[in-house]
């Protein structure tokens, strides 16, 4: 619904939000949606930007403005009910945020927003800052674009700078005869040419900033795909101390490269030689970030809350080693009546109304004793209700 009350009066710049504040929320996803749950729990309510009635958070917001993200009076009359505002997702308007920053504070900021949308600006930044990524180079043209197959070798992945997500806008090319075509099916968008660097696993860490600068970070965990999308996170990731707590520290890096005020998500490859290279940065909660919800005391998205509140940030210590699995398309939703027929299931869905094929439905956590995260065998055998996920073979 949209809220017709009277406009806030703008809240102090750099002060806590206090009980009862309104938080605003761009976009309208799962994102949003358990964000605002978090929020409730902590007594804010939160007024959701989206631009599709009935969306998952709006679902559960106090109030809900639908419209265009970047549309003047739309993003106005949406400010107006708000006293601090984030974002939820990255597909949206960077010039939008600004307006809304000319109005009230937004965290992360839209200059963090701009980075994370661009490919190009986001490997640059990583590189000003001394974090390790595989090797790039931006394509402009078809004389880049060779240049790049020189330089980087073959196969390397073509990947469009911008909007891409869940594997969509990217292509592995192993020969030089593809390299225009798999250019032309990505364009008219402008390209980046990555390396593509034999990796033993994917990590995944949140990091959490606050406004006085203090820092906290989850455990960094393992992430397994399937056809390009998200299946499980094992937290903590079966890898040696070291490699998390080195992982851990570069989250930590970044978030002040960034100046950060809120929640960042860092994806990032452990290589064959045991180096840890830097994928990419969301600026949001994310859905490696899952498991909090049931492992921790305070969630990925509570403390999202708590940095853009600019409340203290807790510990973000874990209880429970966790595996969270994807609910992903049908065969998803028809597990969920296993899901809540099993014990030690802890499921969440997200409220959408049709079950499409590749799209994010819900998830299930499962949660084993503190360092005693089991192998694949075990974590198969936990999970049994549920569509295959890992095997023997990505152990």
């Amino acid at each position: 619904m949209a809220n017709s009350g009277s406009p806030r009066a703008p809240a102090e710049t750099g002060r806590a939000l206090g009980p009862d504040g309104v938080i605003g929320i761009v976009g309208g996803g799962q994102l949003g949606r358990m964000s605002a749950l978090a929020a409730a729990r902590l007594g804010y309510r939160c007024h959701v930007l989206s631009d599709a009635d009935g969306a998952p958070a709006t679902q559960v917001a106090w109030s809900s403005t639908i419209g265009r993200y970047d549309d003047p009076d739309v993003l106005g009359r949406f400010a107006g009910q708000c006293d601090v505002i984030t974002f939820e997702f990255e597909n949206i308007s960077a010039d939008g945020l600004d307006l809304l920053a000319s109005l009230r504070p937004v965290r992360p900021s839209a200059a963090i927003l701009r980075t994370s949308q661009d490919r190009v600006a986001e490997k640059r930044m990583l590189g000003a800052a001394g974090i390790a990524v595989a090797p790039w180079r931006a394509v402009d043209d078809e004389a880049s674009l060779e240049e790049a197959a020189r330089a980087l070798g073959l196969p390397l992945v073509l990947k469009t700078t911008r909007l891409g997500y869940d594997g969509k806008g990217q292509a592995v090319v192993c020969e030089a005869a593809a390299l225009r075509t798999a250019a032309s099916r990505l364009s008219p968008h402008p390209l980046i040419a990555e390396a593509l660097v034999p990796f033993a696993c994917e990590l995944g860490v949140m990091v959490a900033r606050g406004l006085g600068g203090e820092i906290e970070t989850f455990d960094a965990v393992q992430n397994h795909h399937r056809d390009h999308i998200l299946d499980l996170t094992l937290a903590p990731a079966p890898v040696a101390p070291e490699i998390r707590t080195q992982a851990q520290a570069i989250a930590r890096r970044i978030a002040e490269a960034l100046d950060l005020q809120g929640l960042l998500g860092v994806e990032l490859f452990l290589d064959a030689k045991g180096d840890l290279l830097v994928n990419e940065i969301a600026p949001r909660p994310h859905n490696s970030g899952h498991w909090t919800m049931d492992a921790c005391p305070v969630s990925q998205f509570e403390m999202h809350i708590r940095a853009v509140a600019g409340l203290p940030l807790a510990p973000a210590v874990r209880h429970s080693d966790a595996v969270m699995k994807n609910l992903i398309g049908s065969d998803g939703m028809a597990a969920w009546p296993d899901v809540l027929a099993t014990p030690g299931l802890l499921g969440h869905l997200y409220g959408k109304r049709e079950a499409r094929a590749g799209r994010k439905m819900g998830h299930v956590n499962c949660l084993f004793p503190r360092d005693a995260l089991p192998g694949p065998a075990g974590i198969a055998c936990a999970l049994a209700p549920l569509p295959a996920g890992l095997d023997e073979r990505d152990g």
